[in-house]
């Protein structure tokens, strides 16, 4: 795994979860701009999707095997866009405070995917 993107991913969902804490706190459901930030997160879980796979392809093995870190790299890449669509469904603050527990879920998500790894 590049340490560099799990780390990156997992300062960028933190950053989400306390953006959305924040609106959650002041009543707000999340917003258009909410919802940039949970792009840019899914985005960064994508990439470290595929390369987790590419590693895998090239022959690299986790230390805790193989279908484990795979299912923990399907999870890490659909958190962020279930908690979206669960915000879409419900437009009070419950919205942003579910992205925002979805943000340190996976945040949680990054650190055991390092850990299976052999980090």
């Amino acid at each position: 795994m590049l340490v560099a993107l799990t780390v990156a991913t997992a300062v960028a969902a933190l950053v989400l979860a306390a953006w959305c804490g924040w609106a959650a706190y002041r009543d707000e459901p999340t917003k258009d701009w909410h919802f940039i930030g949970m792009a840019v997160v899914s985005l960064l879980a994508l990439v470290q999707l595929v390369v987790g796979i590419v590693q895998l392809a090239r022959g690299e093995d986790p230390e805790q095997g193989t279908t484990i870190f795979v299912a923990y790299l399907i999870g890490a890449f659909a958190c962020v866009p279930a908690v979206a669509f669960m915000s879409l469904a419900e437009r009070t603050r419950w919205g942003s405070a579910t992205v925002a527990a979805g943000g340190v879920v996976l945040a949680v998500l990054q650190v055991r995917l390092y850990d299976i790894w052999g980090g």
